[in-house]
């Protein structure tokens, strides 16, 4: 097993103002991981970005208590790996877990291809009320 070389985690409400969080605990890890490739570090967090903005955007609580998006993200010396669960969300519409770009006429649903687009593998997990998706980069450009 790869020891991780850099991490970060945030847990907060789903509301707009997270995406700006998640941003900065990608600033904070690239600080920490400075040997992860410039394509490498932009593709994978604009692939962060999306999840966590599709989390703000679609999720639906599955009670009267708000859904609350955690992040745990991780490098090691060849992998990127980002977990982002919606805690408290109903489990999404099919629609919303299909990996098709949509046609040029659709207004929505590009989301999850630019994520696939952009990482290597995308896995969706549901247990215990909570959704999550895993997005990994590997092997990183330049890495052994």
């Amino acid at each position: 097993m790869t020891d991780v070389l850099a991490r970060r985690t945030l847990r907060q409400a789903a509301l707009p103002e997270v995406v700006e969080a998640v941003h900065a605990e990608l600033d904070g890890l690239w600080d920490d991981a400075s040997f992860v490739p410039d394509m490498d570090r932009m593709t994978f967090a604009t692939a962060v970005i999306e999840a966590a903005s599709n989390v703000v955007q679609h999720a639906v609580p599955e009670s009267a208590a708000p859904v609350e998006l955690g992040v745990d993200i991780s490098v090691t010396s060849v992998r990127l790996e980002a977990r982002l669960s919606a805690f408290g969300a109903a489990c999404p519409d099919p629609m919303h877990t299909d990996s098709a770009m949509p046609d040029g006429e659709a207004e929505s649903g590009r989301g999850l291809a630019l994520i696939r687009a952009l990482v290597t593998t995308v896995t969706f997990e549901r247990q215990d009320g909570t959704n999550t998706w895993i997005l990994s980069k590997s092997p990183l450009q330049g890495s052994p």
